[in-house]
């Protein structure tokens, strides 16, 4: 009985480190729920690096003034950064004052997908 024990207790610890090792959000420019001037880009940067190729994020417009709206897309080029790890999302023009809504997924190097999304407002 004790034989069995231990390779299942290992077996389950291993899912556990493998489960921790997916690329996690560690600081985003605006930041969540934040209110700011007219950025000209918005970084994530995450964890671990990153595969450029299966990594992106949509940027959307939900409310413009007091008004909320379905949500639209805000037209933005998307690329990793050279330290690998910050997704870089340059909008092809001007953010105008509203709402808006960041819709990020990410892969590293353990190819599990792992997306999450934030919102933060232009003044």
């Amino acid at each position: 009985m004790r034989s069995l024990a231990l390779p299942a207790a290992l077996a389950l610890l291993s899912l556990a480190s493998a489960a921790q090792a997916h690329p996690k959000l560690v600081v985003a420019s605006p930041a969540p729920n934040a209110t700011v001037a007219k950025p000209a880009r918005v970084a994530l940067q995450f964890s671990e690096k990153l595969m450029p190729k299966f990594s992106g994020a949509d940027l959307m417009m939900t409310g413009h003034g007091g008004a909320t709206h379905p949500p639209m897309k805000v037209a933005a080029t998307t690329q990793v950064a050279p330290d690998g790890r910050t997704l870089v999302v340059v909008p092809k023009s001007p953010l105008g004052a509203g709402r808006y809504s960041v819709a990020w997924h990410v892969v590293s190097a353990d190819t599990h997908r792992v997306s999450g999304n934030f919102a933060f407002a232009v003044k």
